[in-house]
C-alpha cells in the first residue's frame, strides 16, 4: 500500500513534512529568471522552464530530509501545455530521487470524466495496448462534494497501481466553514463528510493501521481537527496551512495519533521561498535551495517539539 510507503519514508527521515512545489514566478531568483528570458523571450516557455530550473535544485536541496512533496497543479496549469510538461517533468524528477508524489488537483467529477481524471493521474493510459504511466503521482486530491460517484471511478486504480487519494474533508482557507460547517442533520457537513471517508478507506488499509484513502484537514482550524481525529481514526491526514497561512506546530498536534504518526504537513512558500525571508538573509540569492534546506530543517525541530 502506497500509504504503507509514505509512512515508512517519515519515519526514516523522522520529519512528516511535504514540500509544496507551488512555485510562482515572484519566487524564482532573478538569476534563473535571467536565463530563461534571454532562451525563451517573455513566453510561457520561459517560466515553465524556470519552474522546472527552480524545482530540481529544491527537490536536490530537501530529498534527504523529507518523505514527499505536494506539486499544486494550478501554478502549472496557467501556462498552459508547457506548464503541465513542467508540472509532469517535476514530479517525475522528485519520484526519481525516492519522493513521495502528492498531487494537488482537486478533481471532482463522475463517470467516464473522473475515470479519464483516474487513469491519467492515478492508473496507466492504454493506447491500443501500450500502456504509459503519464502524471507520475502516488496521491492525488480529490473534492468529495457531489458524493461516492466522484470517488468510486478512483478506487480501482488506487488498487491495481498502488496509488492514494487525500479527500478535501476541513480545508484551511479562512472561509471554508461557509459550507464545511453547516449543520448536517446534527453534525457539522465536515464531521459527515469525514465519516464517510474514514468508511471508503476500509477499502484500502495498509499494514500500518492507515488507509490510503487519506483526508486533507487544515493546520488553521485545531478544534476541528480534534473532532476528526476521533472521527477518523484510521484516516491518514494531509495537513495544509501550517507557516504562511498560519497554522502553528500547537495546532497541529491532534493531527497526530498517540504513536506521533497519521499525518504529513505541508509547507510551500514557507520552504521554497525562504531565501526572500529575513530569517535566512543569510542566504543569498545563488543559495536559494541551501534556504530551502534550512527551512525545511527548521520545520522539522518545530513540528517534533508538538509530536509525541
Amino acid at each position: 500500500m502506497i500509504i504503507d510507503k509514505l509512512i515508512d519514508n517519515i519515519q526514516k527521515t523522522e520529519n512528516p513534512t511535504a514540500v509544496g512545489l507551488d512555485p510562482r514566478f515572484s519566487f524564482i531568483p532573478e538569476f534563473i529568471k535571467k536565463e530563461c528570458i534571454e532562451k525563451f523571450d517573455k513566453t510561457p516557455k520561459a517560466v515553465a522552464e524556470s519552474f522546472l530550473i527552480f524545482n530540481k535544485a529544491i527537490i536536490d536541496a530537501v530529498y534527504d530530509l523529507v518523505p514527499a512533496v505536494k506539486v499544486q497543479v494550478a501554478m502549472y496549469e496557467m501556462l498552459g501545455a508547457e506548464g503541465i510538461d513542467c508540472f509532469i517533468k517535476t514530479c517525475d524528477y522528485a519520484s526519481q530521487k525516492g519522493l513521495i508524489v502528492i498531487g494537488d488537483v482537486k478533481r471532482s467529477d463522475i463517470a467516464s470524466s473522473a475515470e479519464a481524471y483516474s487513469d491519467g493521474h492515478l492508473g496507466m493510459l492504454d493506447i491500443e495496448g501500450t500502456k504509459h504511466n503519464v502524471y507520475k503521482e502516488d496521491f492525488i486530491t480529490l473534492n468529495p462534494y457531489i458524493g461516492w460517484d466522484s470517488i468510486e471511478p478512483y478506487i480501482q486504480n488506487c488498487k491495481d497501481y498502488e496509488k492514494g487519494l487525500f479527500i478535501l474533508v476541513k480545508t484551511s482557507n479562512p472561509n471554508s466553514g461557509e459550507f464545511q460547517n453547516l449543520n448536517a442533520e446534527g453534525i457539522a457537513l465536515y464531521q459527515r463528510v469525514g465519516s464517510y471517508v474514514e468508511k471508503w478507506g476500509s477499502m484500502l488499509m495498509g499494514k500500518n493501521g492507515y488507509s490510503s484513502i487519506g483526508a486533507v484537514v487544515g493546520a488553521t482550524h485545531p478544534d476541528e481537527a480534534k473532532i476528526l481525529r476521533q472521527i477518523m481514526p484510521k484516516t491518514f491526514f494531509l495537513v495544509p496551512g501550517y507557516g504562511a497561512q498560519g497554522g502553528k506546530a500547537e495546532d497541529i498536534a491532534a493531527c497526530f495519533d498517540k504513536n506521533g504518526i497519521g499525518a504529513i504537513v505541508n509547507s510551500s512558500r514557507g520552504i521554497i521561498a525562504a531565501y526572500k525571508k529575513e530569517a535566512y538573509s543569510k542566504f543569498g540569492e545563488k543559495d536559494f535551495d541551501s534556504a530551502a534546506r534550512q527551512a525545511v530543517i527548521d520545520m522539522k525541530i518545530d513540528l517534533r517539539r508538538c509530536i509525541i
